[in-house]
């Protein structure tokens, strides 16, 4: 059975070895170091930001950044959401990434963006299945490890929140 609590600093540890497990696939972000916690926390919105724990274990986390600063864009986030590599493939994901949806709206968030490497498939399919859609890619927007990658964007509007 999974739980979800708030991710807090006590959690730095776990949080930024599951990052690098996402780092180290070369299929979930572009950094190529993991952040120290004090980079980190100042990435990621105060609120909406979870801990996925199994079995008393951190499993994954997910947590949500603004995509801009100036304030008429205070309602976008982008998602991010990250699985412990032992642990994927077993719905975690999926129970994190809901549970994202239903706390960025409490907290006023009308837009979700996800951007996506085009070949991680997964998670491409896992946001589509909790409602996110297809808006657009950005070909060979960024080289990593000296290769041009192509990101997918998919976006989910809030049914609830700026309506």
């Amino acid at each position: 059975m999974i739980s979800l609590i708030p991710m807090q600093p006590e959690h730095a540890s776990v949080v930024l070895e599951i990052y690098g497990h996402g780092i180290a696939s070369g299929m979930a972000t572009f950094e190529t170091k993991v952040p120290d916690w004090q980079t980190f926390n100042l990435k990621y919105l105060p609120h909406s930001r979870i801990i996925a724990i199994a079995e008393s274990e951190p499993v994954g986390w997910a947590a949500l950044t603004p995509v801009s600063a100036r304030e008429c864009y205070n309602g976008v986030a982008e998602v991010s959401v990250y699985v412990h590599q032992q642990h994927q493939r077993k719905g975690i994901g999926r129970i994190l990434l809901e549970a994202l949806i239903n706390i960025s709206e409490q907290n006023g968030i009308w837009s979700l963006l996800s951007v996506i490497h085009e070949e991680n498939r997964a998670s491409i399919h896992l946001h589509e299945q909790c409602g996110f859609r297809y808006i657009g890619y950005r070909e060979r927007i960024a080289q990593l490890d000296g290769v041009w990658r192509t990101t997918v964007m998919l976006e989910k509007r809030s049914k609830f929140v700026g309506q």
